[in-house]
């Protein structure tokens, strides 16, 4: 449980990071990071509600991602208004 709880920290953190390069964001590491946990969750929530079936590996790897960016980009706009 716990291992399974680390793990999942270290590629929200890694997601979140390439999310920050993805959409050329100057915003600190670290919140690209914790956006990155957020958004992997969100990521996979919205692929399920359209009826996505995703294996592990780089189909979830590519969801998690796009996750983190939809919501780095929420989170800038609403830095930004």
């Amino acid at each position: 449980m716990l291992f399974a709880l680390i793990w999942t920290l270290i590629c929200g953190s890694v997601i979140g990071w390439l999310a920050g390069i993805i959409m050329d964001q100057p915003g600190s590491t670290l919140r690209n990071i914790v956006v990155g946990i957020a958004g992997s969750a969100l990521g996979r929530a919205l692929f399920a509600t359209i009826g996505f079936a995703y294996t592990r590996g780089l189909a979830d790897v590519i969801v998690c991602v796009i996750g983190a960016c939809v919501l780095l980009s929420i989170v800038n706009w609403l830095d930004r208004h």
